[in-house]
């Protein structure tokens, strides 16, 4: 039994990497400071005696004694990270300095969880480890981009300078249940506005791509990282490289609802990427044979059922 700190673990993302380490007999404690997670996605987990929920906010110090940590905090989508962009900058960067001193103090292992938005707006396509990225640093995005792009670069010089052991993944666009129905993200939105009847809106003319990564795919990815060798740090790509225009999109989560919504264009936002498409080359040769088995049908009609679910609840406005 290894005992795993997971920051940011009652979100989206952290409480299924939750869920999964306690599957395979670790002890987990989870920590969030509910900005944009939440303790409904992790009730299930409660009653689970090797299981810990601890309030905290990475920005300050937090000390305890374990053998890994997956640094997930920070609020990931535009309508959430555009909120606060100084505390969102704060998370990134003071976290990540956070959970680096504390896994150089007790010599555990740290999992980085990076963004593609570190690519920016890509100039090649798909995109690879190797690419530096065309970022504004001024942007709107900026608070997101520029915090993930500093909290690698602290990453990188903790292990350089104090030998603690790192690994960096940039995850791309994930989607499935435990999804805040209203953060923003154009599977969320697309699902809730079909749900409830309302305009699924797309921004510009709908042709803008994304490659969709179900979140079972990539807890699978994030932990055979973690399991990978000491002497490969990354960074790595995780995410599905089959990509679909957002007009693709809305239209298969119409044909999963049956739902008589109508498509609407919105004027296309600042500095919103026209592809976004990773190169998994890497991932497959140093994460055991790693990629994608569930695909987007599937994935969505998971999503949906989830969402369907908190409608019957009263949950979905």
């Amino acid at each position: 039994m290894k005992k795993i700190l997971v920051t940011g673990g009652a979100g989206f993302i952290g409480s299924h990497l939750c869920s999964r380490l306690l599957d395979e007999g670790n002890e987990v404690i989870c920590l969030d400071n509910y900005f944009t997670g939440s303790k409904r996605n992790v009730l299930p987990l409660l009653d689970n005696p090797y299981f810990e929920l601890v309030r905290h906010d990475v920005t300050m110090p937090y000390f305890i004694e374990v053998d890994e940590i997956y640094n997930l905090a920070c609020p990931a989508s535009p309508i959430h990270y555009q909120v606060n962009p100084i505390k969102t900058i704060k998370t990134s960067v003071m976290g990540a300095i956070n959970m680096c001193g504390l896994a150089k103090r007790i010599k555990a292992k740290i999992l980085q969880a990076s963004t593609s938005e570190v690519y920016g707006d890509p100039q090649i396509h798909p995109q690879t480890e190797d690419y530096w990225g065309n970022v504004n640093p001024i942007g709107p995005r900026s608070c997101y981009d520029e915090g993930k792009r500093c909290a690698e670069s602290l990453m990188m010089n903790y292990h350089l300078q104090n030998d603690v052991r790192i690994k960096i993944i940039r995850i791309f666009n994930t989607y499935g249940p435990h999804m805040n129905p209203h953060d923003g993200r154009v599977v969320s939105n697309f699902i809730v506005q079909a749900l409830t009847g309302k305009d699924i809106t797309v921004y510009g003319d709908g042709h803008q791509t994304r490659s969709f990564q179900y979140v079972d795919d990539l807890i699978e990815g994030m932990i055979r990282m973690m399991n990978t060798p000491d002497d490969f740090i990354g960074p790595v790509n995780v995410g599905n490289p089959n990509e679909f225009s957002m007009l693709e999109l809305a239209q298969e989560i119409l044909n999963i609802t049956g739902s008589s919504s109508k498509i609407i264009h919105l004027p296309v936002q600042q500095d919103d990427p026209e592809q976004r498409q990773p190169d998994i080359s890497l991932a497959k040769e140093k994460l055991n044979g790693w990629e994608p088995t569930i695909q987007l049908r599937e994935g969505l009609e998971n999503t949906v059922a989830y969402f369907e679910e908190m409608l019957r609840h009263g949950e979905l406005k």
